[in-house]
């Protein structure tokens, strides 16, 4: 594939609506600061080109959709990098029973697709938006100190997992686009956040973990967790490249 291809690939695909009116923004300052000093046109260009990237919305094939292990795979609801694979006790307000569960952080960076996927299937039974700082979305404290938006859901599957948008350090905005009682397929698009920041996902302790920490995830292809497996020790992946 030549580099012509390879930016075509990126840069044709569809857009999430939430990024039109940015891209309709940096178009107009392109065209103005071009008509103050033309050699200024190309700075612009190259702001709204990345623009339109960051917003991108590619087609994903969902493996459960193919019919593989349905209702019982876990699914990346994020694009990134795995920077953590845990068992905690979470908080209370993540909205999940006490107990043991796994949590799987995935950091996205400026350059990935930021568009966020539901993981299973199932209904919403929790939402809680949390106001907070803006750290470096990669540091641990970002889970319990950042702005984010917690979701739980009730799963096809009969179980309970949770997913957490969490806001970074450019990060200023989280979009979620379901409520309390929303239905979610697998791969189903569910919000966006603005720009660099991560997602972390839990899911019970027994559920095999089928990444690793370092690895790249694609979201609504990659597959993080298979109830159907029995569970892998979470120790065994902390430390794995």
């Amino acid at each position: 594939m030549t580099i012509i291809d390879s930016i075509k690939t990126s840069m044709l695909v569809p857009i999430h609506p939430a990024g039109i009116p940015f891209i309709a923004i940096f178009a107009i300052f392109t065209l103005l600061i071009g008509w103050f000093w033309s050699p200024l046109y190309f700075f612009g260009l190259v702001l709204t080109l990345w623009c339109v990237y960051f917003f991108r919305n590619p087609v994903r094939v969902t493996p459960i959709l193919s019919g593989i292990n349905k209702n019982n795979l876990i699914i990346s609801p994020a694009d990134g990098r795995v920077i953590e694979i845990s068992q905690i006790t979470p908080e209370e307000d993540i909205g999940l029973p006490v107990g043991d569960w796994t949590r799987v952080c995935i950091f996205m960076n400026v350059f990935d697709v930021h568009v966020n996927r539901s993981p299973m299937s199932g209904k919403i039974f929790y939402k809680n938006y949390i106001p907070g700082s803006f750290f470096n979305a990669s540091l641990d404290k970002a889970s319990s100190k950042n702005e984010r938006l917690i979701l739980g859901m009730d799963t096809d599957k009969g179980k309970k997992i949770a997913f957490v948008q969490i806001a970074g350090l450019v990060a200023r905005r989280i979009i979620c686009d379901v409520d309390i009682g929303s239905s979610l397929k697998v791969g189903e698009v569910f919000g966006l956040i603005r720009f660099g920041s991560r997602v972390d996902v839990y899911f019970p302790s027994d559920v095999s973990v089928m990444v690793l920490k370092g690895q790249k995830m694609i979201a609504g292809e990659t597959i993080i967790g298979d109830f159907t497996k029995s569970s892998k020790s979470v120790k065994d992946n902390l430390d794995e490249k």
